[in-house]
């Protein structure tokens, strides 16, 4: 890719919140950030990626199925500390380089959900290395005030539900592996941002806004609403089906997070 391209699509990546104008799909992106091996230099390459269990950012060091490995990937063996831009976020990461039974098993099902990981294995005789992304930090980074990085989180589930949707829609009666892994995941997150605010956040909002308490107790209420239909997606992606629990996952949070917004987001901001 020229330079001046290379430059212009981060730039975009950067301004859009991670939306690119060139890809017809609004799939998983990231920038990826490592130190040159011989110049020392940030080298930032974009990179399509899966979740994984954990927490975890899978990225493939594909380079379309070229016969050597991609600059970043000799970059990350010689330095792991890397970082990791998601649109919305941008924090440090540890890469680890997946290795044996691991890789192959992860690898495997990263070709299930994007064939095209299989077709650029096929086109050379090096084995596409596969690596781990662990963010480096507790919690998501500071966008401002408390207000504004709650909204922040709210549009990284927002778009991660999204994303689910559409494969699930796409995949039909039954998941294969990479999609369990990706729905699981964000139930996951779900479920830790969700206490994360029950016992952090809103004891913090009422000691400050007592007049709050109704509010605090409807979007508790809610948390065990999404919890339950959390709980139902995760029995439904091991069985056949889940699209119907999907939505249903995505109407009651994205009215969740309307109402959060207007009324514990403002008190944040202050």
């Amino acid at each position: 890719m020229p330079n001046d391209f290379h430059t212009q699509i981060i730039e975009e990546f950067r301004a859009n919140r991670g939306r690119i104008a060139m890809f017809a799909d609004d799939g998983r992106r990231l920038l990826l950030t490592t130190t040159g091996a011989r110049s020392g230099r940030p080298h930032t390459a974009l990179l399509g990626y899966v979740p994984d269990e954990g927490g975890r950012l899978l990225v493939v060091g594909s380079a379309a199925g070229a016969d050597k490995h991609p600059d970043w990937y000799h970059n990350i063996r010689a330095n792991p500390q890397v970082t990791v831009e998601d649109g919305i976020f941008t924090y440090p990461a540890v890469a680890e380089v997946l290795a044996g039974e691991e890789r192959d098993q992860i690898f495997t099902r990263i070709v299930e959900a994007m064939p095209g990981y299989g077709d650029y294995q096929r086109k050379t005789t090096r084995v596409l290395p596969v690596v781990a992304l662990r963010n480096a930090q507790e919690g998501p980074p500071m966008m401002g005030s408390f207000g504004e990085t709650l909204k922040a989180i709210h549009d990284a589930f927002r778009r991660e539900l999204a994303s689910i949707r559409a494969e699930v829609a796409q995949a039909g009666p039954r998941l294969g592996a990479q999609l369990r892994v990706n729905c699981l995941a964000v139930c996951g997150g779900l479920h830790i941002h969700h206490r994360g605010e029950d016992f952090g956040i809103f004891p913090a909002v009422l000691a400050a806004h007592p007049e709050l308490e109704p509010v605090v107790e409807r979007l508790k209420a809610e948390h065990e609403t999404v919890a339950r239909l959390i709980e139902e997606l995760e029995v439904a992606v091991r069985t056949e089906n889940p699209l119907p629990q999907v939505e249903r996952l995505i109407a009651e949070l994205e009215a969740h997070l309307r109402y959060e917004e207007e009324t514990i987001v403002p008190a944040l901001s202050a």
